[in-house]
């Protein structure tokens, strides 16, 4: 966990003990499954801790994460970045959403056996997530990483997110591209406001962005349109 340490040390995150005993069992159990359900493509726990515990928290200093309580990770697959944050943020609740059930089992029990509390998960589609009343416009904060063309991700989540909430959404050297093609998408989805926060990882070559879209007015009810329809035909 050296480099997780290294990183929260670097950006004066709290941590103790017991949550890189959490992270440790983390990364131990998933990689364990792993070897039986496709989890994730990296199974060196050197690059899994950075690649996948590093690059989840490097939201935490965000004012938009600190003024957070119930935060949703859409599309979160092995868990990420909703458990690493989890663990260093216990005093916040975590939403998992992600449309296959046989990931969240597992997310559900790792965390149930390594004390993790504070994580709920849910097996759903985003465009069907959006209209469900206990859902829409519940959120002051969404994260989402490696899930879609940012123009497709603002449709899964803004309607998920209350006036004044923001997406955070995790992308590498092309964010600047992908907000300059979405902002007809943050129009209609009721977003105006988007900064770019750059979060270094320490690994050269490596480039790593958030982008932090500010939710400024309610979402039309017509979004999110049908189940497959955003990725088909991304609002222009």
């Amino acid at each position: 966990m050296k480099e997780l340490r290294t990183y929260l040390d670097r950006n004066n995150i709290y941590y103790d003990e017991e949550m890189m005993r959490k992270f440790d069992a983390y990364r131990g159990g998933v990689l364990q499954w792993n070897e039986f359900v496709n989890l994730t493509a990296i199974r060196d726990p050197e690059e899994f801790t950075l690649k996948h515990f590093v690059d989840s928290v490097t939201c935490v200093k965000l004012p938009e994460y600190e003024a957070a309580e119930k935060i949703i990770d859409m599309g979160t697959g092995a868990g990420f970045p909703g458990v690493p944050l989890a663990i260093l943020s216990p005093e916040k609740q975590f939403v998992l959403v992600d449309s296959l059930n046989k990931r969240l089992r597992i997310i559900a029990e790792l965390c149930q056996q390594i004390g993790i509390r504070n994580v709920t998960t849910i097996h759903a589609r985003a465009e069907e997530l959006g209209h469900a009343k206990e859902h829409r416009e519940q959120y002051q904060l969404c994260v989402s990483r490696a899930v879609a063309p940012l123009g497709v991700l603002l449709e899964y989540c803004l309607p998920l997110l209350k006036k004044g909430g923001a997406l955070a959404a995790y992308k590498g050297a092309e964010a600047e591209n992908e907000l300059a093609g979405a902002k007809r998408a943050m129009q209609l989805l009721g977003a105006e406001r988007c900064r770019i926060e750059e979060t270094p990882l320490g690994e050269e070559g490596r480039e790593h962005r958030l982008l932090v879209i500010t939710k400024t007015k309610p979402t039309p009810s017509k979004y999110p349109r049908k189940a497959g329809t955003p990725a088909k035909e991304p609002l222009k």
